[in-house]
């Protein structure tokens, strides 16, 4: 896990604010595990946001919490979230942005499948009650490659934009 933190006075506050964040990534996991909604809800801000694999938002704690209560007793039942924690950066003293990768283990599977893999950043903030997650955000991890200038994928956009162009199509 990699870690950005200043140095100095705050740097001691900041480590432990770090362990106690590198804990709320842990038990976020273990909620899940657990298939405890009210576990997880409790992890959440009230007005938090939790955008999912597939771009869809959901906002507020109870929702997050009601949400996951059916997916745990649903579709999710007996799975395990598994993952890491990649790093926290400290934004301000009460602000930090988590980035993390995890899977869901279905309960029939002894291995995570490559294409599972989701990467989180997460905006977690401090409250009276510590830290807790404000927003996250959960993608897939798909990566592609990005076509130099000269590849045909590239080639092949500029002669359409230019075809589009001479047809009076598109962005005007």
């Amino acid at each position: 896990m990699h870690s950005t933190a200043p140095t100095g006075s705050a740097s001691g506050t900041r480590t432990g604010d770090t362990a106690q964040i590198e804990k709320l990534f842990t038990d976020f996991m273990a909620a899940w595990t657990a298939g405890d909604a009210q576990a997880f809800g409790a992890l959440f801000t009230d007005d938090s946001e939790y955008v999912s694999y597939d771009g869809t938002i959901a906002r507020g704690r109870r929702a997050h919490q009601h949400n996951h209560d059916k997916l745990f007793r649903g579709v999710l039942a007996g799975s395990a979230l598994v993952g890491d924690l990649e790093s926290v950066r400290h934004l301000t003293p009460d602000v930090a942005i988590v980035h993390g990768t995890a899977s869901v283990l279905m309960p029939w599977r002894s291995t995570l499948p490559r294409r599972r893999l989701s990467r989180q950043t997460i905006v977690v903030v401090r409250t009276e009650a510590g830290w807790k997650i404000g927003a996250i955000h959960n993608g897939r991890v798909r990566p592609v490659t990005v076509p130099g200038p000269d590849a045909f994928p590239s080639r092949m956009s500029k002669l359409m934009a230019r075809v589009a162009h001479r047809l009076g199509l598109g962005r005007r």
